[in-house]
């Protein structure tokens, strides 16, 4: 009867989301709500699991969100975006600019949330497709391949810092493995993959072609640029290692925090790239607020999925479906990221696909031997799997680049697919050393 209920649940989940088209988050919660009083839970006790759900899956993850599209937002808005990638793309040539494609997306797609980023860099492929009389595509795909695996793979990217929140697992040593696992990710999907498309010739609308990136003499410097981009990545793959070595160090334990560690990041690039810059503290604030509103769904969402896990644990649910799969033959590792690609496919939100994977799997995934921070990866290159009709990725690349639908589907939808089973590929290679 769990298994019974909880494919039911899903399957309302879906319904809901992808056909009647009901709110994300009250979709969960109506799911949720239907889950424990089918389960048996009287009213007081799924009150409290929403209570519980929501509060413990947010917690410090609002700052470390909130803090994360406030720093995108700061590097997308004073130009620091394209500074890096008209460097990159400089440093690379025409011989090799599919790379400098890849490495400029993936540097920026660090602190930048993926849809802020794809309207950040279209301009930018637009401009070096045309500088350079190369394909679009050809030049797009490395770009976006990029944008898509730091969404999916890194933290502070909602859906992976999530993930890691619910799996208890260390960030910055999650971003780190992301990081190594990104890169046979985007260069196959990437610059390979893009190395496949010169015979589409798609024709963008006149007046998004001809968008022109701000003068050079605008930008901020190149070094200050990469150096904002980075310094989350920086704080959060270092500071972990130097706590374990300086245990009771209170101002390394606090660095070590990966909230803290985004907030001296935001701090920074207040700073350098708008007080420094001759912006006042009033039009800084204002664009951090900007900043944080464009999450505030994202974090419903989460919240939503926090729910949902937490009536399936109150209920028992989860510890059956767990005590069911303990016998199962498969690796943890492609359980998850086989559920978390399903869900994908029928749902169309990485976020979602993530976290409902997160909740029916967590007790069996919280008790296994295998790495969390792998477990994170893999649930997260799960959810990009296969983006279609349903997802609002594969309709902005489809607009943006005025492809037809069949098109966008041999393009993009592959693109992502590669990016998802290489995920994968690497997520078990690495095990097999961590």
């Amino acid at each position: 009867m769990p298994l019974l209920l909880t494919f039911i649940a899903i399957l309302t989940l879906i319904a809901l989301i992808a056909w009647l088209k009901i709110d994300t988050f009250i979709s969960f919660l109506l799911v949720s709500i239907g889950l424990g009083l089918a389960s048996g839970l009287d009213v007081d006790t799924v009150s409290k699991a929403i209570q519980k759900g929501v509060g413990g899956t947010l917690g410090d993850l609002v700052l470390i969100v909130g803090f994360g599209a406030m720093l995108g937002k700061m590097v997308a808005d004073s130009g620091a975006a394209q500074r890096i990638t008209d460097a990159l793309i400089g440093l690379f040539g025409k011989k090799y600019i599919q790379w400098g494609m890849a490495l400029a997306g993936f540097v920026i797609g660090i602190p930048l949330f993926y849809n802020a980023g794809f309207v950040i860099v279209i301009p930018l492929i637009f401009m070096i497709s045309a500088t350079a009389r190369l394909p679009l595509l050809y030049v797009g795909v490395p770009m976006l391949s990029a944008l898509s695996v730091a969404h999916g793979y890194l933290p502070p990217h909602p859906s992976p810092a999530a993930i890691a929140s619910q799996l208890n697992a260390d960030l910055g040593q999650t971003l780190l493995y992301g990081i190594i696992v990104s890169i046979p990710a985007i260069a196959v999907a990437g610059p390979l993959f893009g190395s496949t498309l010169k015979r589409f010739q798609p024709k963008p609308d006149e007046d998004l072609f001809n968008v022109k990136p701000r003068p050079t003499a605008e930008l901020p410097g190149l070094g200050i640029s990469i150096v904002t981009a980075l310094l989350p990545v920086f704080l959060l793959t270092t500071m972990s290692g130097v706590k374990r070595m300086y245990p009771d160090n209170r101002i390394i334990g606090l660095l070590a925090e990966p909230y803290f560690g985004m907030l001296i990041s935001v701090l920074f690039a207040a700073y350098v790239l708008g007080i420094r810059r001759g912006l006042n503290m009033k039009n800084v604030s204002k664009s951090m607020e900007e900043a944080f509103k464009g999450v505030s769904v994202i974090l419903l969402i989460i919240a939503g999925a926090g729910v949902f896990k937490e009536i399936m644990t109150a209920s028992g649910v989860s510890t059956f479906i767990a005590e069911s799969l303990k016998g199962v033959d498969i690796s943890p590792l492609l359980l998850s990221w086989g559920i978390a690609a399903i869900i994908r496919v029928c749902v169309g939100s990485a976020t979602v696909a993530g976290l409902t994977t997160v909740g029916i799997l967590s007790p069996l995934l919280v008790t296994s031997d295998v790495s969390p921070e792998l477990l994170v990866l893999s649930i997260g290159s799960g959810s990009l799997m296969f983006s279609h009709l349903n997802d609002g990725g594969f309709w902005l690349f489809k607009e943006y680049f005025n492809l037809s639908i069949k098109d966008t589907l041999l393009t993009w939808s592959v693109m992502e697919t590669i990016v998802s089973v290489m995920g994968l590929l690497g997520v078990l290679v690495l095990n097999l050393f961590v």
